[in-house]
């Protein structure tokens, strides 16, 4: 989008604002001066990774709906998105699905099982025993230290994660 900010609704009355001030602040809304709005400094990556469900060959993508990536896709200068699937054409009105054009997209990879430990709605469902280690080893940076290399590092690919994990736990079937 190229803005230098953005309103939002999404921490008014929490705390984060007075904990992150160089990122969010209250201002004056340029509609309606007496009303009070927050507004967070903008991102704009020079890319941004998302996973989506189905890709075709174009770069047209379909990403689960109800998540945040269509405005970070829009402020990143190039965006590459792995996919569970690759098919001959995606349907920009398939239900449970959020459609991203191809002009958005950079680059798409080929990546069954790219959204493990979370899900990936029509696929597989959410992995919660790997969740939970996570959140576990979130506690403080020797734990994550540790969880990353057992988990990223160690692995080496992601295949070699794959494995590491063991699919048979997820109960999914492959896409």
């Amino acid at each position: 989008m190229g803005a230098p900010f953005v309103p939002t609704l999404a921490y008014a009355g929490s705390d984060v604002i007075k904990r992150r001030p160089d990122d969010f602040t209250i201002a004056a809304n340029p509609f309606d001066p007496d009303e009070r709005i927050v507004v967070a400094k903008a991102i704009n990556p020079d890319v941004g990774i998302f996973h989506g469900l189905k890709a075709d060959r174009r770069g047209n993508v379909l990403l689960r709906k109800g998540g945040e990536e269509l405005l970070l896709i829009q402020a990143s200068r190039k965006v590459i998105v792995t996919v569970e699937e690759i098919v001959e054409k995606v349907d920009p009105e398939a239900s449970g699905a959020r459609f991203i054009p191809s002009l958005y997209v950079t680059a798409v990879v080929h990546m069954p099982f790219g959204a493990h430990p979370t899900g990936a709605p029509g696929y597989y469902p959410a992995d919660d025993e790997q969740l939970r280690e996570y959140l576990a080893a979130s506690t403080s940076n020797e734990t994550f230290g540790a969880y990353l290399d057992k988990y990223v590092f160690e692995p080496g690919s992601h295949d070699g994660y794959l494995k590491h994990v063991g699919l048979g736990r997820i109960g999914s079937v492959a896409p």
